[in-house]
């Protein structure tokens, strides 16, 4: 991971992207972190772990609201899936 002040980034723009394919970029203002740099790919990576982990926390609030479970098959009819 890569730290850089915003006007070096201003001043590096070529370099920070370059860098932000390999690993990521903290562009920090007065000493504090205000973004990140990182790449399509990694960006992608990250938000299809975040709805992972969404899902995730959906289904344990579901089950612990408890109830009956409706079987696949059901809800495949009443969808018309099948």
């Amino acid at each position: 991971m890569t730290t850089l002040k915003i006007t070096d980034f201003r001043a590096n723009l070529t370099h920070a992207i370059e860098t932000a394919q390999t690993e990521a970029v903290i562009l920090e203002r007065n000493g504090h972190p205000t973004a990140v740099l990182v790449s399509p790919q990694r960006y992608d990576q990250m938000m299809e772990a975040m709805e992972e982990l969404e899902d995730a926390a959906a289904v344990d609030a579901a089950l612990a609201e408890g109830g009956t479970p409706i079987p696949w098959e059901q809800v495949m009819k009443d969808l018309g899936w099948t």
